[in-house]
């Protein structure tokens, strides 16, 4: 499968609930909350859709980046079940890196649930250190792990 990824609008306001409230079923945010986080000029959101129905949502992803901040939060990232193990949330994580580089941030960070260890080998992979521990902060019953990374300069090798 191969996907697009784009900025989110306020028009995928649908397409993302459903995908938060089926990943998330114990601490989905609300629509309201989602709403805000897409027409906050401080971050940007991302949505992916395979390349052969651009009207279908398989993952999204958000970073809150202030320009000239040295400083940015990935705010979440889901992918579909379906989509899972083919490299969509590596693609919308580099891409958000990218937005947080281009936007000034000298440091990205984000929290990860303690009992996700799949999520933590991905951030682990691209360079993410944990740093502390919220105790209890889903739900009042899971961790979070507070992780970052110091974004790294691009690079570029000739072949």
């Amino acid at each position: 499968m191969t996907w697009q990824l784009r900025t989110a609008t306020e028009a995928d306001l649908d397409a993302i609930m459903a995908i938060e409230t089926r990943v998330f079923p114990d601490d989905a945010w609300s629509a309201a909350t989602m709403r805000a986080e897409l027409r906050d000029g401080n971050g940007v959101y991302l949505v992916a859709s395979p390349v052969d129905d651009p009207a279908r949502v398989d993952a999204y992803g958000g970073v809150r980046a202030p320009r000239r901040q040295p400083q940015a939060d990935i705010q979440t990232i889901a992918v579909v079940e379906d989509a899972r193990r083919h490299g969509l949330g590596r693609v919308l994580m580099l891409r958000m890196l990218d937005i947080a580089r281009e936007r000034g941030a000298e440091e990205l960070f984000l929290e990860v649930r303690a009992d996700n260890p799949g999520a933590q080998s991905l951030y682990r992979s691209l360079g993410f250190e944990q740093i502390a521990v919220r105790p209890r902060y889903y739900n009042g019953t899971v961790d979070a792990l507070i992780m970052r990374l110091t974004i790294p300069e691009p690079t570029a090798a000739l072949a």
